[in-house]
């Protein structure tokens, strides 16, 4: 599949909208701070269910690639020579399992401080009826100011039209009126952490078809029933960043993330308890909780030390202990994003139900935490944890939250038509610099030799 014509600058690429009755082969990058996943998948048309409202197709993994992350801090890249390395091999091992070569991916972004803008437009009905003409120049008016200088366009989302006053009308099409407005729902991030995830997978003979903002690509993949239309929060909570989506009406109307995530944690233990980060990062995944059980004080744990010989030398401490340390950090992530959520106007949304994903969210008791700080002791709201659904052929260790983004970026082509942008504009879309040199020549070299 490839992306659609050349837009305008701050622009990300946009890919056409996938065919309800055509069967496709997809693969997408999950590029994280402290895991890359490529999975390849076939699509096939399908009937749309009542739990998984909107999927035209079922995605069946043909090939996967799970590689620890390299070169990302806080979700941007630092290392590009690091981050290409990373993910080669991702792309490598997916390759290899699907036996297929790989020409475009579909990416996420979680970090170059993913943020929200909203803008309303009205035009003139010209003929009584509204017509397809209509609704163009209204989304056209309502995106034509959506680009800022240094930010870089990743969703442009019409959340609902007016007709004279009459709001929240989802398909104006033939409706008698005089006046046609449009709500729009616009992601953006920094235009330079964008172009270097670009960078970085075109140095590996890539073409990028759409960068997906996490949060959304996470509730596509977990959002069920009509979670989306009632209300609903999804807080993904990766490695070097949590972010957040924030869905009513059956669209995405919020975006936010910021640079505390499970890696601070990790760096917490391994502090607190004067041991290897990658031993913290064991001691997390193994006894790491966010509230405490009458048997911790009991529990007794095996911590690494370093000693002077550079040799590992076991100490003995209470579970507890690692407790006290996990859970201010965890906290303090659930109190920034429930004062970012009231910031934006969401905590209404936040206070009827929220779902956790991403790899920070397997931690035992963040739920019951969660609970407590988003929604209130007194609070009626639920708080579950969301894995990836309505996908086939994934391996156990890969059905967990922490795959929701990766099998997101699947389900994304089937909403693709949702987006709108200015497709007669002239001129270039966002540019990495390179102008697809790498991915140009890597297909050169391949076609020749």
């Amino acid at each position: 599949m490839n992306s659609g014509n050349r837009l305008i600058p701050g622009l990300t690429p946009r890919m056409r909208p996938l065919s309800a009755r055509k069967s496709a082969t997809l693969s997408v990058l999950d590029i994280g701070t402290n895991k890359i996943v490529c999975l390849i998948a076939q699509l096939n048309p399908v009937n749309e269910t009542e739990v998984l409202r909107g999927r035209t197709h079922l995605a069946r993994v043909l090939g996967i690639g799970h590689q620890r992350s390299m070169g990302l801090k806080g979700g941007i890249i630092v290392d590009l020579d690091a981050a290409e390395r990373a993910i080669r091999h991702a792309v490598d091992a997916a390759e290899r399992m699907a036996k297929v070569e790989l020409n475009s991916v579909i990416v996420n972004l979680t970090g170059g401080r993913l943020g929200s803008q909203r803008f309303a437009a009205h035009v003139a009905v010209r003929g009584g009826a509204v017509t397809s003409g209509d609704v163009g120049r209204v989304l056209d008016s309502a995106s034509a100011h959506a680009t800022r200088p240094g930010r870089a366009v990743l969703h442009a989302l019409p959340t609902g039209f007016s007709l004279d006053g009459q709001r929240g009308l989802l398909e104006p099409g033939g409706m008698i009126g005089e006046k046609l407005g449009v709500d729009m729902h616009v992601v953006n991030a920094d235009s330079g952490a964008v172009r270097n995830l670009m960078l970085a997978v075109e140095r590996c003979h890539l073409d990028v078809e759409a960068v997906v903002s996490t949060p959304y690509a996470s509730g596509l993949s977990a959002l069920v029933d009509d979670e989306a239309e009632m209300g609903a929060v999804l807080i993904d909570l990766g490695g070097g960043t949590t972010s957040m989506g924030v869905f009513a009406g059956g669209h995405l109307v919020h975006a936010d993330a910021f640079a505390v995530g499970g890696h601070h944690v990790t760096m917490d233990i391994a502090r607190g308890l004067s041991t290897r980060v990658s031993a913290a990062e064991r001691l997390k995944t193994l006894y790491g909780a966010a509230i405490s059980s009458p048997s911790d004080e009991r529990e007794i744990i095996s911590v690494p030390q370093v000693d002077d010989y550079d040799q590992d030398v076991p100490n003995h401490v209470p579970k507890s202990h690692l407790v006290r340390i996990i859970r201010p950090r965890v906290e303090e992530i659930l109190e920034l994003a429930r004062g970012r959520l009231r910031e934006a106007g969401f905590a209404a949304e936040a206070g009827r139900r929220v779902i956790l994903t991403g790899g920070g969210s397997q931690l035992t008791g963040l739920p019951e935490l969660a609970r407590r700080i988003l929604v209130g002791e007194k609070g009626t709201g639920q708080v579950r944890i969301g894995r990836p659904l309505g996908i086939k052929g994934l391996p156990e260790a890969a059905k967990g939250p922490a795959f929701s983004a990766a099998v997101g970026l699947l389900v994304y082509p089937q909403m693709a038509h949702v987006e709108h942008f200015e497709p007669r504009s002239v001129g270039h879309g966002l540019r990495t610099g390179t102008d697809g040199y790498f991915s140009r020549m890597g297909r050169w070299i391949r076609d020749s030799f």
